[in-house]
């Protein structure tokens, strides 16, 4: 999904850091396991950047942005922060990717907001492999949600258990 500019007061905000684009990714292994190559198509959602409204909050028609299934509040942190994603996604092999209970995975990058140390949550899927994307070890990774924990987002982390993207790649590629 391609997304469209946010206009407000007369700025835009352009979003085409979040096009989809595809992203080759070198599997190191070990254990006698050749080295190879799997190829990710990355698409992202709207929740990297809007918010659901907080509680009782009055939204101006103006702060709304429309995707093609919701509708939910622009959020400037988040589009700043979004900015970050394509880098963060290109460098998920050298970072700690953990699971979730929902089958999703999340990585986090430490960002400094206002002043103050936070944490960057990027929460991604990685669907099972179809046959003929298996065949060109071809995998689809969406990026479902990304915002700083902060007042805002106070709930715990989910259980965690860390993973390897190689391990989440061979796994999917294997209809896991």
């Amino acid at each position: 999904m391609k997304w469209r500019s946010f206009i407000q007061d007369g700025n835009r905000y352009h979003l085409t850091h979040l096009n989809p684009f595809d992203w080759h990714y070198r599997v190191k292994t070990g254990k006698g396991r050749s080295e190879w190559v799997c190829k990710f198509q990355v698409t992202s959602s709207m929740h990297c950047f809007t918010r659901e409204p907080f509680p009782e909050e009055e939204v101006a028609r103006n702060m709304w942005y429309e995707g093609p299934r919701e509708k939910r509040v622009f959020c400037f942190e988040r589009y700043e922060l979004s900015l970050q994603l394509p880098g963060i996604i290109r460098t998920l092999g050298e970072r700690k990717c953990y699971s979730t209970p929902r089958g999703n995975f999340f990585a986090i990058e430490p960002v400094t907001l206002n002043g103050e140390k936070a944490e960057y949550e990027v929460y991604f899927r990685i669907p099972k492999a179809t046959k003929r994307t298996m065949r060109h070890s071809r995998l689809n990774l969406h990026v479902q949600s990304a915002y700083a924990r902060t007042g805002g987002y106070e709930t715990s982390q989910p259980k965690k258990t860390r993973l390897d993207l190689g391990e989440i790649a061979r796994k999917k590629l294997h209809g896991r």
